[in-house]
């Protein structure tokens, strides 16, 4: 027994929460010999004729299985309907009951998976969790089924008419032997889609991380509003097995915020109740980098997907898109050949200290006059500041200038000295 048939049988009388896939085909239902696809369903015109209405009347109409072989054939009911638009349907959306005609007591539930609406039934002696809860059909031989239809109040704005079609989930209806009644709606709907896009705005190396920038845009066609909020899950991918690390933002309120993710997967802000073609096109600005932690060594094609569902109820996805784009990790700067590594290039070297200006001669020539022996290789020059320039990287280098100054001032002393002495002669 398939997965999904096992799915189909857990529904608990009373209690929608076990749901059959909408699209049935021989290879997703429980497998049965070939001889027993054989089935054939009908259904009766519905009563009263004419659309269905939100909250409104209800219709009825018959369903009869037929067996045209010798041999029992075990039956296992399954009504699926196809809704036009684009909002999914919850549970309570169409109002369903399945009353037996010629056919044992039967009990009926609605359930849903992979987002469709699906009617079943099974006998009311069964337990619905029951693998081989269903009929079986004599030999050449029928079963009758009252089958009633609505919608609920809630039946969504933007959806319109449906169709339905009887089979069964153990593949025993013969191929093209499942009749369907197309519903009309009222009142009627311009149908139209929710359609989801992604643009690339642009790339380039900010902070030192290199980002791409894109825009994931939402726009509603048709009539009618979705009556529930929005949500989206948006996942990031590569090639390889390595750990991106990624790091995603999103422009929320005028400023960039961090998207807060599981496995590279990440939950967008929701699209409030009432998201209609008169909102126009909703766009979310993103951008995304790989982390300092990155393990990817180079630039990486990245996968950016977005899929997106109702926020409550049947939240099965129904629209998804999907993007490529290249990044790049972080690249450290390397400095040029040659440049001190503690040292930016092109900084500009220490001042050295600049001597006072207002000390008396004194204590310098006294200063000079104790030192004096000291390095006989400094060169001494007066910058145009008044500050000086200097040669050699000797952390005397203002003593030296003062014993300069004071040598000077000495020679000129004894120069006056000597004039002196010849002018009293």
């Amino acid at each position: 027994m398939s997965v999904r048939t096992a799915a189909a049988i857990a529904v608990v009388a009373g209690v929608v929460t076990t749901l059959l896939p909408l699209s049935a085909t021989a290879a997703s239902a429980a497998p049965v010999a070939d001889d027993q696809a054989v089935l054939r369903t009908e259904m009766g015109a519905p009563v009263p004729s004419g659309p269905l209405t939100r909250g409104g009347a209800t219709e009825t109409f018959d369903l009869t299985v037929k067996n045209p072989t010798g041999k029992a054939v075990h039956y296992k009911p399954w009504l699926l309907l196809d809704q036009t638009g684009p909002s999914r349907l919850q549970k309570d959306d169409v109002v369903f009951k399945v009353d037996a005609v010629d056919a044992p007591a039967t009990k009926s539930a609605v359930g849903r998976q992979d987002g469709g609406w699906q009617g079943l039934f099974y006998p009311a002696t069964a337990s619905a969790m029951e693998s081989g809860a269903g009929f079986d059909i004599p030999a050449n031989g029928r079963m009758t089924w009252k089958v009633t239809l609505g919608l609920g109040a809630n039946y969504p704005t933007n959806d319109g008419d449906f169709t339905f079609q009887a089979t069964s989930y153990n593949n025993s209806v013969a191929p093209g032997g499942a009749d369907s009644h197309r519903f009309e709606v009222d009142p009627k709907v311009k149908v139209g889609e929710l359609k989801t896009w992604f643009e690339q705005v642009g790339s380039g190396k900010e902070d030192r991380e290199q980002r791409a920038y894109l825009n994931l845009n939402y726009q509603a066609t048709g009539e009618g509003t979705f009556g529930t909020a929005l949500a989206t899950t948006l996942s990031l991918s590569h090639p390889g097995a390595q750990e991106a690390g990624f790091r995603l933002q999103a422009l929320i309120d005028g400023r960039w915020q961090d998207l807060r993710g599981d496995a590279d997967t990440y939950e967008l802000p929701r699209i409030p109740k009432g998201f209609g073609a008169s909102a126009g096109v909703r766009t979310l600005p993103l951008r995304v980098s790989l982390g300092e932690d990155t393990g990817l060594a180079k630039k990486t094609v990245i996968t950016m997907a977005a899929e997106v569902r109702h926020a409550e109820g049947n939240t099965y996805p129904f629209q998804d898109s999907s993007v490529t784009f290249p990044l790049a990790p972080i690249v450290e700067t390397v400095p040029p050949s040659g440049t001190p590594s503690g040292t930016p290039s092109g900084s500009p070297s220490p001042t050295p200290s600049t001597p006072s200006t207002t000390s008396s001669t004194s204590p310098v020539v006294q200063q000079a006059v104790a030192t004096s022996t000291g390095n006989a290789n400094l060169t001494t020059t007066t910058a145009a500041g008044g500050s000086l320039a200097h040669t050699g990287a000797d952390s005397a280098t203002g003593l030296y200038a003062g014993l300069a100054a004071a040598l000077v001032a000495l020679g000129a002393a004894a120069a006056w000295l000597g004039r002196r002495r010849r002018t009293a002669s």
